[in-house]
């Protein structure tokens, strides 16, 4: 574990007796922990708790979800059932809709949605909802973990002042931290218990205890002077990768432009052992975390006069690439095809954010096909992990479309095919045999070493 940052002086403060208890609880790996949202981020932290022998309890509002995770059941294409079914036939974990029994965990780890309003404004009425909950019944002894991307200053703010609505005081009668999540799902190098775990208490006695938890849970603690400080952590780490992926997706348009290849640039660029990190250009940004999480701040900064120039630009170009794309595909339909786009079957390969995950969240590529609509084309998907585009509140209209099976003649029938998600198991060697045309935006095929005079990079 790395060397503690302590807080500020005069942060700490007598505590109850219950706390001693906790601490001694968590030491033996007795403590019970409650996490709040079983979803991509709560889920695998649920089973890894309950593989270093904790008894947990998950609470999540979607009932069948829970219902499924106490029958054994994976949901997610990255976790398989064998997990889920081991963890709840040892009894360490069950799932449950009754947020009555919050007063059960000696541990609570939030791990709720925060996202944007369509002004791209901080929406925590997740949070907010989520913390009255536990402000109803939390007990003495009790500590609390936001793990929430959300903006410095939230756990203070906003989580601190409604738990203390009780009359129990964070640092004396219950403890409060906050841990920001780390998740990359799908990635096989980099699961939940081999990423280090940064911490930030609101005092040396809340943070000292939330690092004796977390430190059971992963490889490695990284210890902080407050919960604000590790909120920036979280989101400085997402916000080097927006600015840096805008970065290469604006040098792709200015490359294009030369006739020259980014990715070629990129693979060259990157033998240098210092001073270069790579990043790779695409369709848009998607997933739970880069699209949203720069928004937090330039909110935040508001508060404070400043503008967030650099940021907000990343966000700009991001956000311009879905329609660089259609652009492209509309451009390659008229060279290449000898037709519109107005009328064209569209065949789009991938509806997930990224390759081998089936996560539709925040993904370009429903804002492709919604874009490609508003150009007059027909428009079908293929994604091999989503059978069925699920519910979302920017893409509503595309909710219950099914994936399109991938053969010769479905492939020929369509005017052109989009590559917007570069999932390993798609055959790409028979959309290359029998597509009229392909639009690459992952540079799959070049990857794959299929090359031809029908397929394009955007």
């Amino acid at each position: 574990m790395a060397e503690t940052i302590l807080p500020r002086a005069g942060m700490a403060s007598r505590a109850r007796p219950e706390i001693s208890a906790l601490a001694e609880k968590i030491a033996r790996g007795e403590a019970k922990l409650g996490i709040i949202g079983l979803g991509y981020v709560g889920m695998p932290l649920a089973l890894i708790s309950a593989k270093a022998g904790f008894n947990v309890l998950g609470f999540d509002t979607n009932a069948p979800r829970v219902a499924q995770i106490n029958r054994g059941e994976s949901f997610l294409s990255h976790i398989p059932s064998e997990m889920m079914l081991d963890a709840v036939r040892t009894g360490r974990l069950e799932a449950t809709s009754d947020f009555a029994r919050l007063s059960e965990p000696d541990a609570i780890l939030i791990c709720v949605p925060t996202p944007l309003t369509k002004q791209r404004e901080p929406n925590l009425s997740y949070v907010v909802d989520t913390a009255r909950a536990i402000a109803a019944k939390l007990r003495p002894g009790q500590l609390v973990v936001l793990e929430s991307t959300t903006y410095p200053g939230t756990t203070i703010e906003v989580l601190k002042p409604i738990l203390e609505t009780t009359g129990l005081k964070s640092g004396s009668d219950f403890l409060l931290a906050f841990s920001p999540e780390r998740e990359d799902p799908g990635n096989p190098d980099f699961r939940t218990a081999a990423i280090p775990k940064v911490v930030g208490g609101d005092g040396e006695e809340a943070l000292k205890i939330a690092d004796a938890l977390y430190a059971k849970l992963v490889v490695k603690t990284v210890p902080v002077s407050s919960p604000a400080t590790a909120e920036a952590v979280k989101l400085t780490e997402n916000i080097f990768r927006s600015v840096n992926i805008a970065l290469v997706n604006e040098l792709k348009l200015v490359y294009d432009a030369m006739g020259i290849d980014i990715w070629e640039v990129i693979e060259a660029a990157k033998t240098k052992p210092f001073g270069f990190m790579p990043f790779y250009p695409g369709p848009g940004l998607g997933g739970h975390c880069i699209p949203i999480d720069p928004f937090y701040l330039t909110w935040k900064a508001r508060e404070y006069e400043l503008s967030t120039r650099f940021i907000e630009l990343a966000g700009e170009i991001n956000t311009a690439m879905p329609h660089h794309v259609v652009d492209r595909l509309a451009a390659a339909l008229d060279r290449k095809v000898r037709i519109g786009l107005n009328g064209a079957k569209i065949l789009v390969i991938g509806v997930a954010y990224k390759r081998n995950v089936d996560d539709t969240r925040e993904s370009p590529s429903l804002k492709l096909i919604e874009l490609l609509e508003e150009r007059g084309a027909i428009v079908a998907f293929h994604d091999p992990f989503i059978t069925t585009i699920p519910g979302t509140r920017k893409h509503a209209a595309l909710a219950g479309r099914r994936s399109t099976p991938l053969d010769a003649g479905a492939i020929a029938s369509f005017a052109a095919v989009l590559i917007a998600t570069d999932h390993d198991t798609v055959d790409y060697a028979l959309l290359a045999l029998h597509a009229k045309l392909i639009v690459d935006t992952r540079n799959v095929f070049a990857r794959a070493g299929l090359s031809g005079a029908h397929i394009v990079k955007a």
